[in-house]
């Protein structure tokens, strides 16, 4: 039987309506920015405003879904009669993941009948993103709730995340560089190239010196990782839509025409890494 609901979260780095269209719920993070008190969620402003906001110096704090936002969404589907499965932001950044299996929990004792499964993806932005469409695919072709579980938990390991930033200021906010290799990298024009580990933690991994060399060691981990040409590729983008695009050709130049989806970078994560970041996922031999 295929009566069940895909859950998922705004961390995905997919628009509302988009999520509709595949028939996927979800619930949002929010953030602040420091010089107000006023909470948003993705769909409260645009990424290109949110950017902009940035770009004139604003400095944004998020938070997580909490328990009891999981509690009602999941409650309102329980008591259709529909299972849940819950497709998640990882835990290695976030709590959202983990608010929704204590929801689960406490739901599951008033639900015996029902089906709650939760599912920590270490995945983030269209990392997530490409997971979840990967699982409402296996759901349109008749795949059960436990057959998803199991396609989805298969594929983690091989999801691939690729960043490469702009601007190094947000990442030494957040702690991921030290202000002093912040200071050397933006003078020499160095950019990390960053990954997202099988712990679901962003780690950075190696460095080009300029923007287009970035982007082209993007390109190049796909053609050293991709073991498969054939499945979609999504790239998600800081508001350098520009940028997408060439990595896409870059992409398409050596292996040919294929499923892209090209996303921004949702406010939750565009406040950790910036305008200007530039993300890549795709199915890979390993993350």
């Amino acid at each position: 039987m295929n009566d069940y609901i895909i859950y998922t979260d705004s961390a995905c780095d997919i628009d509302g309506e988009m999520l509709k269209e595949w028939g996927v719920m979800y619930r949002s993070l929010t953030f602040l920015f420091a010089d107000s008190s006023i909470q948003f969620s993705n769909d409260d402003m645009s990424p290109k405003n949110f950017y902009k906001k940035m770009r004139e110096g604003g400095v944004a704090k998020t938070s997580a879904v909490n328990i009891n936002t999981f509690i009602d969404a999941f409650t309102e589907a329980l008591n259709e009669g529909k299972d849940i499965l819950y497709i998640g932001f990882s835990t290695g950044l976030s709590t959202t993941a983990e608010s929704a299996e204590s929801a689960a929990r406490e739901l599951r004792p008033k639900y015996p009948e029902r089906k709650i499964i939760t599912i920590d993806t270490l995945c983030a932005s269209g990392g997530l993103g490409l997971i979840l469409y990967l699982a409402v695919l296996q759901k349109r072709a008749g795949k059960s709730i436990e057959d998803v579980e199991e396609y989805v938990r298969d594929m983690m390991p091989h999801l691939c995340h690729w960043f490469t930033v702009e601007d190094l200021v947000y990442l030494r906010r957040g702690g991921r560089i030290g202000r002093s290799v912040a200071l050397v990298g933006s003078v020499l024009g160095i950019k990390p190239v960053m990954h997202v580990d099988n712990e679901g933690h962003l780690v950075k991994t190696d460095k080009a010196r300029g923007r287009r060399a970035s982007i082209k060691a993007l390109a190049d981990k796909y053609d050293e990782l991709c073991i498969n040409h054939s499945m979609p590729v999504f790239i998600s983008h800081g508001d350098c839509e520009d940028d997408a695009r060439l990595l896409a050709d870059m992409i398409r130049e050596k292996h040919g025409e294929k499923e892209f989806l090209i996303t921004f970078v949702g406010p939750v994560i565009g406040a950790h890494s910036g305008p200007g970041t530039l993300a890549l996922f795709f199915i890979g031999s390993e993350r």
